[in-house]
């Protein structure tokens, strides 16, 4: 059983660790065979006591802060190794340890790979001698304990690095940072650099340390024997591989007016890499370096033409010397080179368009392992770019030289080189990088369908994400695309429910219409079914009856409706007895 507790130690761990010790020394005399309990702790809690004469490391007191440590080691000590029990116990008291994710130095690597600050901090006078120990070499400890099951019962886990936190710090700084330091308080560790009261405690102990009898008796296979300074490129490519921190570097193609500059600017947003452009990173060193701005306007413009001589030479044939563009390709080596470029990575923005421009800028060495370089060739067809160029306003194609003769000379160069007998392709061919080639057909401003497929094949950003600030305005943004989309769909319901409710009502009034209609025809056809009953009751009924009511109102009989009877009847049946007599 292994208890960690080297590198903080909660309320709730202490307990189970207590726990988990009495369990194993309560059940031992039912074990068949020996069992260790190993209790990984750490130097710092006797490192930081104050003693009045020297004594043996392992002989010191932890500090009183360290309570829980002194009570958990004072529990192994009295519940194992006592006489021929089956219970062993060993406590480790382990170094400050490194490698992987580096843990308690995360935050020098961290400010070191971000290259944001010229300086890294180092806290307090940093003249302090610090234990260390790499986490493999941690664990082989604990595996041979395991495995030779003798030993000390305290074993003291360091390797034989001697080395003050302002080195350490020093040697991450110059192989992952800027290089420089500058001395902060203790409090700025709490304050600036997000350290607990017990991080800075460990930072601040100061303590040599002998590894002899742990040599002697365990026999490491050291991965880091002589520490993290001596060892700091393999430590640091540990680091990024442990928190893949790797460099994304892309090369943008393509004719001119296709869109590199806007996507390269989207990539770099995204991935939080650098935007590599041969104007910028010429004038940023020209002028950086006391050049005048003449000067690195002419190192622009001869770079920018680098690809038309090249190309006018295997037109015509002739010979070309090009000595005279060795220190472009230096300067912009000299950028690509840089930490954060080697750190971070690039996009490069239309900055080749020949082979011999790959060959000056780039060596012929094979790119290193963690690198993930990709290269995207945007292209459109002519009359595309030529439409594009048009729409264009006239300032706008001064400042990216879209001129109409030399927007037209560009685009020819660009076909010509493509066909030449070695391409860029085949430069990176040779670098088994394959090239994806991306069509650019419509006019879309955001680049979504580019971004989309770049994306895909890029994957997601190798990097440590967003800063608390970028946090927040991001947490900001999204907050702000989201009430702006609520906005928007509550307009399109508002707009949709008035549509449906106009549509509704056309309905309703098409409906009312045609019911009028329908009730308008059917009273025409009930009128004219009725005509023929109509002329017939006029022509023969309604004479007798009018008759008959005339004489009712000049009689006034007693029983009108009788009279009415009497009446229509005899004069009915002599109407019919006259028509016999004739017959």
């Amino acid at each position: 059983v292994v208890y960690n507790i080297s590198e903080g130690l909660t309320q709730q761990l202490a307990d189970e660790a207590a726990w988990a010790l009495k369990a194993l020394h309560d059940e031992r005399r039912k074990f068949n065979s020996r069992k260790i309990f190993i209790l990984v702790s750490s130097v710092v809690p006797r490192a930081i006591t104050k003693l009045n004469k020297p004594q043996e490391f392992t002989q010191r007191e932890p500090h009183p802060k360290f309570g829980n440590h002194k009570k958990l080691e004072k529990l192994v000590l009295t519940l194992t190794n006592k006489g021929k029990t089956k219970l062993r116990g060993y406590i480790i008291a382990a170094g400050l340890q490194y490698g992987m994710g580096e843990n308690l130095f995360h935050y020098f690597f961290k400010i070191s790979w971000l290259m944001q600050v010229p300086q890294v901090p180092v806290f307090g006078a940093g003249t302090n001698y610090i234990p260390m120990i790499h986490v493999y070499d941690l664990g082989q400890v604990i595996q041979k304990i395991i495995e030779l099951r003798r030993g000390p019962t305290f074993i003291c886990a360091v390797d034989d690095s001697k080395s003050t936190l302002e080195e350490i710090i020093k040697a991450i700084s110059d192989v992952l940072g800027p290089g420089d330091l500058h001395t902060s308080t203790l409090e700025d560790a709490i304050r600036k650099g997000g350290f607990t009261p017990e991080e800075v405690d460990q930072l601040s102990i100061d303590l040599r340390l002998q590894t002899s009898v742990m040599n002697d008796i365990l026999d490491l296979n050291w991965r880091c024997k002589t520490g993290m300074v001596d060892n700091i490129e393999d430590i640091i490519q540990e680091y990024k591989d442990t928190r893949q921190l790797l460099p994304v570097k892309i090369c943008l193609l393509g004719p001119a007016a296709v869109g590199k500059t806007t996507v390269a600017a989207k990539l770099c947003k995204k991935y939080k890499i650098h935007h590599i452009s041969v104007k910028e990173v010429i004038q940023e060193k020209t002028v950086g370096g006391g050049r005048c701005f003449r000067f690195s306007c002419c190192l622009v413009e001869n770079f920018q033409h680098f690809s038309f001589f090249l190309w006018q030479r295997d037109m015509s044939g002739a010979g070309s010397d090009s000595g005279g563009y060795e220190e472009i390709s230096v300067i912009l080596k000299e950028k690509l080179n840089s930490k954060p470029c080697r750190n971070h990575g690039f996009v490069l923005d239309g900055l080749l368009e020949t082979y011999e421009q790959a060959k000056m800028i780039f060596s012929d060495e094979e790119p290193e392992r963690e690198d993930s370089e990709y290269v995207f060739v945007l292209d459109a067809s002519d009359d595309f770019l030529k439409r594009r160029v048009e729409g264009l306003p006239e300032i706008r194609r001064g400042e990216r030289r879209y001129n109409w003769d030399e927007f037209e000379s560009r685009l020819v160069r660009y076909r010509e080189l493509s066909k030449a007998e070695e391409t860029l392709q085949d430069f990176f061919d040779h670098r088994k990088i394959h090239l994806e080639h991306i069509e650019v057909s419509t006019d879309d401003l955001e680049y979504t369908g580019v971004m989309r497929k770049i994306t895909e094949i890029v994957g997601a950003p190798k990097n440590y994400g967003l800063s608390p600030v970028e946090q927040e305005e991001e947490n900001r943004r999204r907050e702000d695309e989201r009430r702006q989309k609520q906005a928007a769909e509550a307009t399109e319901r508002k707009q949709r429910k008035e549509a449906l409710l106009a549509e509704m009502a056309a309905q309703y009034k098409d409906w009312q219409e045609n019911l009028f209609k329908m009730k308008r025809q059917e009273c025409e056809l009930l009128e004219a079914q009725a005509n023929p009953l109509r002329n017939y009751l006029m022509k023969f009924l309604m004479p007798s009856v009018v008759e008959v009511t005339t004489d009712c109102l000049k009689i006034k009989p007693d029983d009108p409706v009788d009279f009415l009877v009497f009446t229509h009847t005899h004069a009915h049946t002599h109407a019919i007895g006259s028509k016999m007599v004739e017959v």
